[in-house]
């Protein structure tokens, strides 16, 4: 019979000691792995949102400088657009277009005014090829606060006044209009109707009061970074 052989004292514990050693490496290998990962990712990160930061930049830049161009343009021809809301949006002040109380229809006297600032706009946008920072370019129509019993009341008289404008940009600048792409592929230009909602002015009490408010916006949005850090860009913004 084989006689069972017992470890000393000494080499049991040092058998211990190995096996904890062993445990211990892993877990320093494990711990370094993580570590390595996670630096990595937080530097893809940073670099993804220092890319979103400079797209960013850049379509603020080509905004503003497309919307001043413009006006800058417009103003050698006598014709008058102010550039408003942190460069992002070009108005056409009643001066320049003004629609009579509770009517959509373009007044004939302004059509060959309202033509240029089309043409314009169009320009613009065709050079260096603007149009890819844009998402959407939307045709504001806005209203004064006295209520419309057309249907949809004032909503409806805003929207209809946008499509109007609209609608002679196709047939008197350029049915071009309508092919204009985003970088998505999506249509460019659009149209919407705030009725009063976003007045002008504060004060409606006379009649040039509520001249400045039925009018027309051009609002320019941008496109967004592709990237998925755009929200840990806006929440940085937000943050500072």
């Amino acid at each position: 019979m084989f006689k069972k052989r017992t470890l000393p004292q000494e080499e049991h514990d040092n058998s211990f000691w190995i096996s904890y050693s062993d445990i211990l490496s892993s877990l320093l290998i494990i711990i370094l792995l993580v570590t390595v990962y996670v630096i990595y990712e937080l530097m893809a990160t940073k670099q993804n949102v220092v890319q979103n930061l400079e797209e960013i930049t850049k379509a603020e830049l080509v905004r503003k400088e497309t919307l001043l161009d413009i006006q800058e343009k417009l103003k050698k021809e006598g014709l008058e657009v102010n550039v408003a809301d942190n460069y992002s949006v070009l108005r056409i002040p009643e001066s320049t277009l003004s629609f009579k109380s509770n009517t959509y229809n373009i007044p004939t006297q302004m059509g060959k005014d309202l033509a240029n600032i089309g043409k314009t706009l169009l320009e613009e946008l065709k050079e260096n090829k603007r149009s890819e920072f844009f998402d959407t370019i939307f045709i504001e129509g806005h209203t004064d606060i006295r209520s419309s019993k057309r249907v949809m009341g004032n909503m409806g008289l805003s929207t209809f006044r946008a499509i109007s404008v609209w609608n002679y940009w196709i047939k008197n600048v350029s049915k071009t209009y309508a092919n204009i792409r985003n970088a998505k592929g999506d249509q460019l230009f659009s149209v919407s109707g705030y009725g009063e909602s976003r007045p002008a002015t504060q004060v409606q009490i006379s009649e040039e009061d509520y001249k400045k408010n039925r009018r027309i916006d051009i609002r320019f949005t941008l496109r967004k970074p592709s990237s998925e850090d755009y929200n840990k860009v806006l929440k940085m913004f937000h943050e500072n």
